[in-house]
């Protein structure tokens, strides 16, 4: 474990008439044992926040958590002395796995922000370098925070929280899936897997590979058509455990392999709900970070698309494409 606290600069826009905000910032970074891809669910996802958000002894009620640009965070943090705070975050950034920036303050009508805060996540070979930087309006208030509320201690202990929490987590979920909002009408998919993306691309492109992997647990893949190349067509038809069998297709807008895929998607039941799909293969070490963005053409399309259980079904479907390439190295 590292941990360092520092008081460095940042660019903001809290106060234009200095570039100097050394006086207004505190800095605290921690090397956690753990990729940066779990450490960016355990920030965004409550059920994992709620373990271990705040000092040792708190703990918290999560009211609203809508992680995207202007999305808004309510929660109630409930201190060991019974007193509860109630706290009110609003998101400007959201990067999957690399940055959230947002403001902090308290939930109570017209209350300002108190403070800003950018979150970093870099890797650093299957461990990830944390550094929270907090921004305030003055150097009195930030003076006021480290002394008077002893912030610097607070961090850290809300570190040593995390840090618990990861260990918990053990090594059989290094690679999970996240799933972010970054606009109201797209969702975001995110996963590692432990292979070279010209590998992944192949799995992800190929019928023969496609067939043994797309779908949830127990489901076939009885049709699995792929002409792979722009203006080409693909459809899968997945049979599920229960026999029933539904279709999906699509055209292919954008071919880079084995680092870019863009086409389109219908659920054949509902033909107007065409969405454009965005697949990203970036490599780093050996390993494929794949980025599946979803662009739906309404707010309804997209809310009705998480609602059917989508989140559940593609972590069963990235699982069943890991043990393929598993398999195949």
């Amino acid at each position: 474990m590292t941990t360092t606290q520092t008081l460095a600069p940042n660019n903001t826009a809290i106060d234009s008439s200095s570039s100097d905000t050394s006086e207004r910032e505190i800095v605290v970074t921690r090397l956690l044992n753990a990729p940066r891809e779990l450490v960016f669910t355990t920030w965004t996802q409550p059920q994992h926040v709620v373990k271990w958000w705040g000092p040792k002894g708190f703990t918290n009620t999560i009211q609203e958590m809508d992680v995207r640009p202007g999305g808004v965070w309510r929660f109630v943090m409930h201190g060991p002395d019974g007193v509860d705070y109630p706290n009110r975050i609003v998101f400007q950034e959201v990067v999957p796995v690399e940055r959230l920036a947002y403001s902090h303050g308290m939930d109570v009508e017209d209350a300002p922000a108190q403070f800003h805060v950018t979150v970093t996540m870099d890797d650093q070979g299957g461990k990830t370098l944390l550094t929270m930087r907090m921004l305030f309006a003055s150097a009195e208030e930030r003076t006021q925070m480290v002394e008077e509320f002893r912030a610097i201690e607070g961090l850290n202990s809300t570190l040593d929280c995390l840090e618990e929490h990861l260990a918990e987590l053990g090594e059989g979920t290094k690679n999970v899936m996240t799933l972010t909002l970054p606009s109201d009408l797209e969702f975001t998919l995110t996963r590692v897997f432990n292979a070279p993306r010209h590998l992944v691309f192949a799995a992800w492109t190929e019928p023969e590979h496609v067939k043994r992997w797309w779908g949830c647990n127990g489901s076939a893949m009885p049709v699995c058509e792929i002409d792979l190349r722009v203006g080409g067509a693909w459809r899968y038809v997945v049979r599920m455990p229960d026999g029933a069998e539904f279709g999906f297709n699509g055209v292919y807008r954008e071919i880079e392999a084995p680092k870019r895929l863009v086409h389109t998607s219908i659920f054949e039941p509902m033909p107007e709900h065409e969405a454009l799909v965005t697949v990203l293969f970036e490599e780093h070490d050996g390993k494929t970070t794949l980025i599946e963005t979803t662009l739906h053409k309404s707010v309804e399309a997209r809310d009705g698309h998480l609602q059917s259980g989508m989140e559940a079904g593609a972590a069963q479907t990235f699982d069943r494409l890991e043990a393929l390439l598993e398999a195949r190295a």
